[in-house]
């Protein structure tokens, strides 16, 4: 049986987009049975009915600082679809702990950055600050604190000098759209596990060295 997925989204969801794609296969663990937006107007709203999945607008203005009441109704909207897991894809509003404890272990999110550095507002241009010369995007679960969850799997990118925040942020994006789906398939198919702190994937392996600026 395929795990049933609802993806929450605030924009124009490029992830969402890749995951949908992904779940489309017929061999892929998880189908994406609802798309839900806490704003109206945004982009990725008609995307994911062009693509046939069903979606749905709870409004998070009108709660205001109400975060617990504004996550009854969604509940009651993940409950309607019988989700199993969530993917968060640019869903710009903060949970209750209480609703997170209640999705542990089962809510990822996406950061285009190597966490655990440059969490919160504008990674690429908190990287480049730095100085850095790899950067790249992580999955994680979601834990109260904010991008600070269990690493499910993370993508990196090699770091110019001529890279500006925006020229960086596209590298980083074709990155997360490879590697949120299948943190989502490992997930679905039940192959990671927590150990406290820690995310552990079975039958992991390390991938190549990724050295930057290339060495000659």
């Amino acid at each position: 049986m395929k795990r049933r997925v609802a993806i929450l989204i605030s924009g124009r969801g490029s992830n969402m987009v890749a995951l949908i794609d992904a779940a489309k296969a017929a061999d892929f663990p998880a189908e994406i049975v609802t798309v839900i937006s806490n704003r109206a107007d945004a982009p990725g709203l008609e995307k994911a009915a062009a693509s046939g999945i069903p979606t749905v607008v709870i409004a998070s203005k009108p709660f205001g600082r109400d975060r617990a009441g504004f996550e009854a109704v969604l509940q009651a909207r993940l409950d309607e679809h019988k989700v199993e897991l969530i993917c968060l894809g640019g869903f710009m509003r903060l949970f209750t702990a209480e609703f997170v404890q209640r999705w542990s272990g089962k809510m990822l999110n996406i950061h285009p950055s190597l966490l655990p550095s440059f969490p919160g507002l504008d990674p690429h241009g908190q990287a480049l600050k730095a100085g850095v010369k790899i950067s790249g995007a992580t999955v994680h679960f979601v834990i109260p604190e904010t991008d600070a969850g269990p690493i499910v799997m993370q993508g990196a990118v090699g770091v110019a000098d001529g890279d500006t925040a925006e020229t960086l942020a596209q590298r980083i994006l074709g990155v997360e759209h490879r590697i949120y789906p299948e943190a989502l398939r490992l997930l679905a198919e039940g192959k990671v596990r927590l150990e406290g702190d820690i995310c552990k994937v079975s039958d992991s392996t390390a991938s190549g060295a990724l050295i930057s600026p290339a060495i000659k």
